[in-house]
């Protein structure tokens, strides 16, 4: 017995229906969040398209094994892609604190609004953005323009 037996024709109009309108709905906030540039599309935003395509699909028309596997492997793909992007950054972060603890005891240039200054690496902060002490002063690893070994 199919189910296209089971329901009656006001049925099948009425959950075709409520499907459209929970798909425009979904449209439309899709579209509210890419008008901001600075809010992307997470996984969050994938998985709650993805069930909401499941919870609300035709039952007499079923997703295709295809188009969910095809739909899988792009959150497998977006998981990946957003857990290599937290590594990166953090790896980053960590070249940059070993970069500025290479600098202790070394001389420095760094470019400053007011000019160069230059001076001995004596501290290093261990922040997001290390920063070194020269002369009294903290300044950001970023500004340093040279370093150079004295001996």
């Amino acid at each position: 017995m199919s189910l296209q037996a089971v329901m009656s024709s006001q049925e099948r109009m009425e959950a075709a229906r409520w499907a459209d309108a929970e798909n425009r709905r979904l449209s439309n906030e899709i579209a509210q969040r890419s008008a901001d540039p600075n809010q992307g599309l997470g996984r969050d935003d994938f998985l709650k398209i993805l069930i909401t395509q499941l919870s609300h699909q035709d039952p007499t028309q079923p997703m295709q094994d295809r188009e969910f596997i095809a739909q899988m492997a792009q959150f497998s793909s977006l998981e990946q892609m957003t857990n290599m992007a937290a590594d990166f950054s953090r790896m980053a972060r960590l070249l940059q604190i070993t970069d500025a603890s290479t600098a202790l005891g070394k001389s420095v240039e760094i470019a400053t609004e007011d000019g160069l200054i230059q001076g001995i690496v004596d501290a290093v902060t261990r922040e997001d953005i290390p920063h070194v002490r020269v002369n009294g002063s903290f300044y950001s690893w970023e500004h340093v323009s040279l370093l150079y070994d004295e001996n």
